[in-house]
């Protein structure tokens, strides 16, 4: 993989100096969650340094309540934009959105000519980047973050259909689709009838934050972290905790994350009389998810609707022993075994028996961290992230 990430940053430098993008996301940080979006905002200094000009406009429906602007993150113009709520309105969105901005990224273009919009998600901002690409001929890209790239498994019926429709016309209307992982490209791809030109970027990590604790730093803590959806495999970890806590008097499982699986989770917890030994936490803020897993023990998220998945990467980057579910997009980057564990999605016996190989094990704890490390460093930092991202923007403002 590492090899597939070379690339030369001089010339990507060197070309790039005069590329201007807007980029148009649903996700960017903000004050009270400084982790939405994380993934887009962070790899932005890194793009920055080759030399190429962001401008970001972070989109919001009406509706939705103001947000604070993340202090840690580049500023971003944040607009709020007509759309009917829920699932029946996420076909519409983009021609809303289009309508609101439209003006604005007008002017933008007149007095510092834009070259490459970068949309992320093909609904809303995809669909908004296509017809604005339409009127005022800049060319697009949109990255692809989840395994639902036409958003039928998030709305249901005729609207899903034209999402899928609306979804189609973005990714063969694009100059490239960005995909997060082999996994999501695969899922563009076999939406479509025609060719679409896909490419992969992996999301990089902020090495300088998610780093390994400067002494050793095992505690007695299995870490999660996700919201609390049934796709996230939290009760199976559970499970799996609850039949192999006995063999560790001092273990513990610490979750962080919120979501509507909260009290069915609490009221699993009495039920397998772990009670004293999980403790649930709220959203953290990205520096207190980083000490996490700097102290923890293993990192376990065995999720079976995965993308790629940021925070594995992150624990990687740790330094930690991380173990995830096969068929996902991070197996694309551990190698069971060798730099993490994969499990069967939904297998206990498998999770627990991975727990109990990496809890007992110390030396191999630490040579599997060690080499999770290693791969972030050599191909998976926002370095690599930018890097490839300049030059897909150079590609297209040629």
């Amino acid at each position: 993989m590492s090899a597939k990430l070379s690339i030369s940053t001089d010339f990507v430098s060197r070309a790039s100096k005069q590329v201007h993008v807007l980029t148009l996301t649903p996700f960017y940080p903000r004050l009270e969650n400084d982790a939405n979006g994380c993934f887009i905002a962070e790899p932005l200094p890194s793009i920055e340094e080759l030399g190429v000009q962001q401008t970001v406009i972070a989109v919001q429906p009406f509706y939705y309540r103001r947000a604070e602007p993340s202090h840690s993150s580049r500023p971003a113009l944040w607009r709020y934009y007509f759309s009917f709520p829920g699932g029946v309105g996420l076909p519409s969105a983009g021609a809303f959105l289009f309508a609101k901005i439209l003006s604005e990224v007008r002017r933008l273009h007149a007095s510092n000519p834009v070259h490459v919009i970068h949309a992320h998600s093909a609904l809303p901002c995809g669909h908004a980047a296509a017809l604005i690409s339409r009127k005022l001929g800049i060319p697009f890209v949109v990255t692809v973050h989840g395994l639902d790239a036409y958003s039928t498994n998030q709305v249901r019926g005729l609207a899903g259909q034209w999402c899928k429709h609306v979804s189609r016309m973005v990714y063969r209307s694009a100059h490239t689709v960005i995909c997060i992982s082999e996994k999501v490209r695969d899922r563009v791809v076999e939406g479509v009838t025609e060719d679409v030109k896909a490419t992969i970027v992996y999301n990089g990590v902020d090495t300088t934050r998610f780093s390994p604790a400067t002494e050793s730093s095992d505690s007695d803590v299995i870490l999660s972290i996700g919201t609390l959806i049934p796709i996230k495999g939290h009760e199976l970890l559970l499970r799996a905790f609850a039949s192999i806590c006995a063999a560790f008097p001092k273990l513990s499982c610490k979750i962080i994350g919120e979501g509507p699986e909260r009290q069915r989770l609490n009221q699993l917890v009495a039920e397998l009389n772990i009670t004293d030994r999980v403790l649930f936490l709220k959203r953290q803020t990205r520096c207190q998810v980083a000490d996490a897993m700097r102290q923890c023990i293993v990192f376990a998220l065995p999720s079976h609707f995965e993308a790629l998945g940021c925070v594995y990467l992150e624990a990687m980057a740790t330094a930690k022993a991380v173990i995830a579910c096969s068929g996902q997009g991070i197996g694309e980057v551990i190698r069971h075994g060798i730099n993490g564990f994969l499990v069967n999605p939904n297998d206990l016996e498998g999770l627990s028996n991975a727990l109990l190989v990496l809890l007992r094990r110390a030396e191999l704890r630490t040579a599997v961290g060690q080499a999770a490390q290693r791969t972030i460093l050599e191909g998976l930092t926002l370095k690599h992230q930018g890097a490839q991202l300049a030059r897909i923007y150079l590609g297209c403002a040629k």
